[in-house]
């Protein structure tokens, strides 16, 4: 897609987020962020116990931790059903945070990783580019955790963000460009676009226009599957008296 094309689509994406004017300033996703982790089933996750499966990591923010739905309305519940169907042998942890930028998440990953994890879905970015943070500090924050879930041994799926166009075509473009480059260069699998089919579409979001209601966050969760699952298969424990798990 050119720069034109990602400046137009941007402006589809976030327009319920942000005006398309030059220089207008979006509001971040949720604003701010402990205010918005206080609202009933939306929390900062407590220190979970190792789990007795193998663990995926869905990291990221509220988009991730499902703010304004129930827990087993958000993606990370809807991903654990598409697993425990095709027969694999995991727990899907939801460590999303609201408000979460990539240095926050940056900060807090080793806590994300203890235990036996063996994939991390890495779902940042939508923040920085509301807030419009430097795209280069997106960058080296994603490389940075990129690198040591990989010095784990851990498999990372990586979600890819486009920012809203307040900031301009030279912004959208290089920030819509990280996350292709970023899976290019650690050979990650790559989500293109986390919310593919649900952003800028009423009847997928909430009455914000931002966050994906009960039925969008199924399609989000449908979006991470169909590059995730190839990544688990190819190592993945399956459950007692499971064959080769059907499509």
């Amino acid at each position: 897609m050119n720069s034109k094309g990602l400046l137009r689509a941007a402006c589809a994406v976030w327009l319920a987020a942000a005006a398309c004017g030059p220089g207008e300033r979006a509001a971040d996703l949720n604003a701010p962020p402990r205010a918005a982790e206080r609202q009933p089933g939306v929390k900062t996750p407590a220190p979970h116990p190792i789990a007795a499966r193998p663990r995926i990591v869905a990291f990221g923010d509220s988009l991730t931790i499902g703010l304004g739905m129930r827990p087993q309305e958000a993606y990370p519940a809807r991903l654990q059903q598409r697993v425990d169907a095709a027969g694999l042998n995991y727990e899907v942890v939801n460590a999303g945070v609201s408000g979460e930028t990539s240095a926050g998440g940056l900060r807090r990953l080793d806590w994300a990783l203890q235990g036996e994890v063996r994939a991390l879905i890495l779902a940042l970015g939508a923040n920085d580019g509301l807030r419009g943070l430097p795209p280069e500090q997106l960058r080296r924050n994603l490389a940075q955790m990129i690198e040591t879930a990989q010095a784990r041994g851990i498999a990372v799926v990586l979600a890819g963000m486009e920012a809203p166009p307040n900031f301009g075509r030279a912004y959208v473009v290089e920030f819509h460009e990280i996350f292709p480059e970023l899976a290019k260069r650690y050979r990650t699998a790559l989500v293109p676009f986390l919310l593919e089919g649900v952003a800028g579409l009423g009847s997928m979001n909430q009455s914000d226009g931002i966050h994906p209601n009960a039925e969008g966050a199924t399609l989000v969760a449908d979006n991470v599957w169909a590059v995730l699952r190839p990544v688990l298969e190819k190592t993945s424990p399956r459950r007692r008296g499971e064959g080769t798990p059907g499509s």
